[in-house]
């Protein structure tokens, strides 16, 4: 009998009891904005951001709607000006293109390599274009950090890192968004902590991250921020730093302190799942898996792998009778886009540019998330759907 895999891979683990017993508290006090405090209390948000500050080894966090504007409040703190040039992965998923977008910013994307990182050597290159580079360190996978950094500082270049895949994640032992001068993170649902829209950004220079306060629409309350620089570099920018507003509610907040206390253990879930299917998809032929380097410590919340040199239509069929069969995969290498799935040649807004370096990658690139509903059955299941259909048709 052909096996079929009955589980949701977009169904998440329900919000801890803890977390809705926080909301519930915070939704009969009506305060969910976060400036609205009684007298001496510091509140949620303000709450959640000393924690995360604390939690990444950062002296600043600022709370947000969401990690696409927690990016594009990132490029405008760094005083990213309409017509400058940003870099940026090549592959990576529509909202770090469309943050630079929405500063009036031209992308200027960077090769990647089949390991799924920036390539190196292409940034290398194209540094005296821009002096920032937004990292996104798609799918939860970490360049050679020590060497990025030592090409971006070289060449006056300063780095954004989107975190959005890799909070709780490391790169020697330092925290992923602790590198550059801004770490980005989201807690959109299908993220590692859930509160359907938010985001987060760290820093440790007081003047970014004091502009970054002003522009989410702090007016002139800063002063209730707990994770934030001192006074005084408030009063040197707040006549010039324009309110776009983005705040962070309570309600929120209140949902993120209890599931980004317990973050660490569902990482060793995650990492058990994405081992399983690591040993489960192994040396099969035609398929290869991603590296994972020593020095990187990486949140399995999805997996990848490459069907190198693998036709359009073959990729197609195979990923159809995995549907057939109950497993979702998303193929990067698609000419429209699908979902959340999408390609540098799908965003118009940006120039159109020459990487035949990451078209070759995208062009066999499959994904498929790992969510914390899955048991161990269910990944070795999975995989042995893949496997079959793949032998089947390569």
């Amino acid at each position: 009998m052909t096996e079929v895999f009955t589980g949701n891979f977009t169904q998440q683990e329900p919000i801890p009891e803890a977390a809705i017993e926080a909301a519930v508290r915070i939704m009969r006090s009506g305060r969910l904005h976060r400036y609205n405090l009684l007298p001496g209390e510091v509140g949620e948000v303000s709450s959640l951001e000393a924690e995360f500050a604390a939690f990444t080894g950062a002296k600043y966090c600022l709370a947000v709607a969401s990690g696409g504007y927690a990016l594009a409040c990132a490029l405008r703190a760094l005083g990213v000006q309409p017509g400058d040039k940003v870099l940026t992965n090549a592959f990576t998923l529509a909202p770090v293109p469309g943050a630079i977008a929405s500063v009036g910013a031209v992308p200027v994307f960077v090769e990647v390599t089949e390991d799924l990182i920036i390539d190196l050597d292409d940034l290398e290159a194209k540094t005296g274009q821009a002096r920032v580079l937004m990292l996104s360190h798609m799918r939860g996978h970490i360049c050679d950090m020590d060497r990025l950094m030592a090409i971006c500082d070289a060449a006056g270049v300063r780095v954004v890192e989107d975190c959005a895949h890799t909070m709780g994640a490391s790169w020697a032992g330092v925290p992923s968004g602790r590198h550059g001068a801004i770490g980005c993170y989201s807690t959109q649902t299908y993220k590692h902590i859930n509160s359907g829209e938010g985001g987060l950004l760290v820093s440790d220079d007081p003047e970014v991250m004091a502009r970054a306060v002003v522009l989410s629409g702090s007016y002139m309350l800063f002063g209730r921020h707990g994770a934030a620089p001192p006074k005084e570099m408030f009063e040197r920018i707040k006549y010039e730093t324009p309110n776009i507003s983005g705040r962070m509610d309570h309600l929120r907040a209140a949902i993120l302190r209890i599931q980004l206390a317990d973050l660490p253990a569902q990482i060793r879930r995650w990492n058990a799942l994405y081992t399983r299917m690591e040993a489960g998809l192994g040396d099969t032929s035609g398929l290869r898996l991603v590296p994972r380097p020593q020095a990187e410590a990486y949140v399995g919340s999805s997996f990848q792998f490459l069907l190198p040199g693998a036709r359009p239509d073959v990729v197609r069929a195979f990923i159809a009778a995995c549907a057939a069969r109950g497993v979702e995969l998303k193929w990067f290498g698609a000419d429209e886009p699908v979902a959340f799935t999408s390609r540098h040649d799908s965003w118009r807004y940006a120039p159109p540019q020459s990487l035949p370096k990451t078209d070759r990658v995208l062009a066999g690139l499959i994904d498929l998330r790992l969510p914390l509903t899955f048991a161990e059955a269910d990944i070795d299941l999975i995989a042995r759907i893949i496997r079959d259909e793949w032998l089947r048709y390569r």
